[in-house]
């Protein structure tokens, strides 16, 4: 049976086109497994004088005077004079990966927190990474890497990249572990990255064709709840993840208006709408010309005006209708044949939009 199961699911898979099928494990997690995000505040130091002023980074003070009490130099009496610019006060970032153990790197970012203009080169302290909970999961040490180029002279800069920011590969090791298990009672559930009901329940129906009926239930568009039944939670998962189905999307038309960039999903429809599309451009010309009068008339020299100006209505361009059901190419190419560009299709999209002529949801960024 077990053989026929996986025979049949071969066939419906070999049904629909090979290139829309993804695996699930592409677009599904396992509920729960997740990265834990963590912080904390240390010190860089080595800088080229490229670190944060004293007198105007309190904290930075107050943390140096600190490292240096617990390594048994006393400074506090001297504290007015410090004055260093080669230290840096930095905020520590990481995310802990899921079933990451004791022992195990991870990388870190380190973003500077006062005036240090440069930390390309320096070396963090050992900081303590903390999670929400405020217990520490890492520690964090290590020279840090930029990839940014800072150069200055007398009279002109030049810079490249962030040199404020930078990251230490492997840079932190972790301490302490997030306990998960996979099977809490005899249920696993999937969470599906984009919630749709259609992908939910093609997913479901995939799941239950490998595994039997009754196993996978889609319980929301998010959630596909799975039953363990005695089974081995890992290698069922193993197997679920390689199962490959066909998902579904809404038809949306995003649109990002900073940057003039449009994209459709393939679901997207216009019913039957005719559109026609013109701008009023005004191109003004400037070319003076210089009059040189003869020398013995007495005349002086002069910056003749001459202005030019051209009015383009748009007149040419003619009405066009865009057929009811066009498919996303055909909406595409039809667009095209009006000559319009980005920005211009924009206004346009968000007409047919306002008059409901656009089946599918206007996303404006």
């Amino acid at each position: 049976m077990a053989a026929l199961a996986w025979v049949l699911a071969w066939l419906l898979a070999a049904a629909l086109p090979a290139e829309a099928q993804v695996r699930i494990k592409d677009i599904a997690d396992v509920e729960g497994v997740r990265d834990n995000q963590l912080v904390g505040y240390g010190l860089v130091v080595g800088l080229n004088g490229t670190g944060d002023r004293l007198r105007s980074a309190p904290f930075t003070r107050q943390s140096l005077i600190g490292v240096l009490e617990r390594l048994g130099v006393n400074t506090r009496d001297q504290e007015r004079q410090l004055d260093t610019r080669n230290v840096a006060a930095v905020m520590v970032t990481a995310n802990l990966p899921a079933f990451a153990r004791p022992g195990s790197r991870i990388d870190i970012a380190v973003s500077t927190l006062g005036d240090a203009t440069n930390i390309t080169g320096g070396t963090l302290l050992v900081t303590p990474l903390l999670g929400a909970d405020g217990e520490v999961y890492a520690v964090a040490q290590g020279a840090i890497a930029t990839g940014a180029i800072a150069a200055r002279g007398a009279a002109a800069s030049v810079t490249r990249g962030v040199p404020t920011a930078g990251r230490i590969a492997n840079g932190a090791v972790v301490e302490r572990e997030v306990a998960f298990q996979f099977a809490q009672g005899d249920r696993i559930r999937l969470a599906l990255r984009n919630p749709d009901l259609t992908t939910a329940r093609r997913i479901a129906a995939a799941i239950n064709r490998q595994a039997g009926g009754g196993v996978a239930q889609a319980t929301d568009p998010r959630t596909v709840s799975l039953v363990i039944g005695g089974r081995d939670p890992i290698a069922f998962l193993a197997e679920v993840e390689q199962l490959r189905v066909q998902p579904d999307q809404m038809a949306r038309v995003v649109i990002e208006e900073a940057s003039g960039t449009i994209v459709m999903g393939a679901q997207v429809r216009v019913s039957t709408v005719a559109i026609a599309q013109g701008n009023l451009t005004i191109r003004i010309t400037e070319t003076p010309q210089v009059s040189q009068p003869n020398a013995l008339s007495g005349g002086q020299t002069a910056v003749v005006p001459r202005t030019g100006i051209e009015v383009d209505d748009g007149s040419e361009r003619r009405m066009g209708v865009l057929r009811g059901g066009v498919t996303l190419d055909e909406l595409v190419r039809g667009l095209n044949s009006l000559g319009v560009g980005p920005r211009d299709l924009i206004s346009i999209l968000q007409t047919i939009k306002a008059a409901g002529a656009l089946q599918a949801e206007l996303e404006v960024r």
